[in-house]
């Protein structure tokens, strides 16, 4: 633990490409993989809006990329 008693956490993102903090002391759920940036919860949450800049899953982006084209 860190010296504010905060645990450590990391980025993690599923196959949508939708983003999410899980702690580092802890397994991470089916279908969710460790995107590589790890520190505070702070930190990483400003992580995730720097990068998650289009919310819409994966999927749907696709099926739209493809009905526009």
């Amino acid at each position: 633990m860190s010296a504010s008693g905060e645990s450590g956490y990391q980025v993690v993102r599923n196959e949508e490409e939708q983003y999410s903090i899980w702690r580092l002391d802890r397994e991470l759920p089916g279908g969710w993989q460790a995107e590589g940036t790890s520190g505070t919860k702070q930190e990483c949450l400003d992580h995730i809006e720097e990068v998650w800049t289009d919310m819409r899953p994966l999927s749907l982006r696709r099926r739209m990329a493809g009905a526009a084209g």
